[in-house]
């Protein structure tokens, strides 16, 4: 299974693609989409969708995962946020592929950096599940989250064993157990 993670934006949204094979996680792609900031927020919001049309041709997911709406302090700031989330649903919805919408703090915790973890703690995590080098920009180590809080989600959903799970799902340690000996526990 192949996702494209999405950390909506935008100025910059972060993308991520990560796959599932033979039950590990590969780093297929990694960046952000940056709109020109002098344009008007309807071209913006035209150039994310030209941007990541490209994205979706370019790496042919299977469905999308989008960081869910959070508490914004600036209501403007939480409506153009919003307006960029539209985006990334219609660039979803127009190719056909599934939508899953996970909220911060669930994509945190999928990656080990706990609920109320900052953006470094999941880049770190993001790293260390992917074996890849950090990435540059947090919005696409955000999106990287997202993509793998879907694959843990839908490993889940697909495996779960009443001998090895409490109420037919199994426990986020169970599931992390392997990266953590993997990468040491720290």
């Amino acid at each position: 299974m192949r996702v494209l993670g999405i950390d909506p934006g935008s100025r910059v949204m972060g993308y991520g693609v990560v796959e599932e094979r033979s039950g590990q996680l590969v780093h297929v792609a990694h960046g952000i989409i940056r709109a020109d900031l002098a344009s008007p927020l309807e071209q913006r919001l035209h150039q994310i969708f030209l941007q990541l049309s490209s994205m979706v041709s370019a790496h042919q997911p299977d469905c999308v995962a989008v960081e869910g709406v959070f508490q914004c302090r600036n209501a403007r700031a939480a409506l153009i946020l919003g307006h960029a989330r539209g985006v990334a649903l219609l660039v979803a919805a127009r190719t056909g592929l599934p939508v899953h919408e996970y909220s911060p703090a669930n994509v945190k915790r999928s990656v080990g950096a706990g609920g109320a973890g900052g953006k470094d703690a999941v880049a770190r995590m993001v790293q260390r599940f992917l074996r890849i080098s950090r990435p540059q920009r947090l919005d696409a180590s955000d999106a990287l989250a997202v993509a793998i809080c879907h694959l843990n989600r839908s490993h889940l959903a697909r495996s779960a064993r009443p001998t090895s799970a409490v109420n037919g799902v199994e426990s986020f340690a169970q599931l992390l157990a392997p990266a953590y000996q993997r990468f040491g526990a720290r």
